[in-house]
């Protein structure tokens, strides 16, 4: 892993890439762009809710937004998950092609802990760009990774729920030491991800060690019964 040379971050603005940003950041990588995809709709590849907060966490973090908009998936008509995985990288791979031709671009960090679906993706199209990928949650203990991000000081949102045993209370909770005893619970009682891989929930970071200032949210919650989400009516820098 070269620290010479830029890289670029995928950004989400939840709590995996946020933290796969971090520790690039503290290993002492050049990351100079932070990349967003905004999917319209459902996605197989990318974290869908919020993503539009990603430019106020961009801003104080203090590195460089490249955002990309694609035309809609279609994930919900998918008939071949591999097909659709690599369709929707395609927008990814050549916005990551694009910056290298800007850069002197070495390496890609991503937040993936156990999806191969995705994860094999980006190691593909880092491959075939002669990049490197930081990837520093794969693998790794997802109670052990959750206690880190509060330890180093992340303040995290939950956004959306969609899993047995996360009702509307969920919403717009922090992530903190008694959450992540609650899903440890639930991860044995129900199978939940303790850190939401399985798109159980989903997060944003507003705060954290590597931004500047936090970002304020304003929200209204929505329950569909057995689901929910927060939807963001304002957003500013405190």
């Amino acid at each position: 892993m070269t620290a010479s040379g830029d890289w670029v971050s995928l950004f989400s603005g939840g709590k995996d890439s946020a933290w796969a940003l971090y520790r690039a950041l503290e290993e002492g990588l050049n990351v100079t762009r932070l990349l967003t995809v905004h999917p319209s709709e459902d996605s197989f590849m990318y974290h869908v809710p919020a993503t539009h907060l990603t430019s106020l966490a961009a801003e104080s973090v203090g590195i460089e937004h490249v955002e990309v908009f694609p035309e809609d998936f279609d994930a919900p008509n998918a008939e071949d998950a591999t097909a659709q995985g690599d369709a929707e990288l395609e927008p990814l791979e050549a916005a990551v092609e694009a910056l290298g031709d800007e850069l002197n671009l070495v390496g890609v960090t991503a937040g993936a802990i156990e999806s191969e679906y995705q994860t094999s993706r980006i190691r593909g199209m880092c491959d075939r760009l002669g990049i490197d990928l930081f990837a520093p949650l794969w693998r790794e203990d997802p109670l052990e990774l959750g206690e880190a991000m509060l330890d180093a000081g992340f303040e995290i949102t939950i956004l959306q729920v969609a899993a047995h045993g996360l009702d509307e209370s969920w919403l717009g909770r922090t992530l903190d030491a008694a959450a992540l005893d609650e899903l440890t619970r639930l991860n044995e009682e129900y199978g939940v991800h303790v850190l939401g891989e399985g798109g159980e929930f989903e997060t944003f970071v507003t705060d954290g060690p590597h931004m500047s200032r936090p970002v304020e949210l304003e929200y209204e919650t929505v329950w569909e019964g057995t689901r929910g989400y927060l939807e963001i009516t304002d957003a500013s820098l405190g």
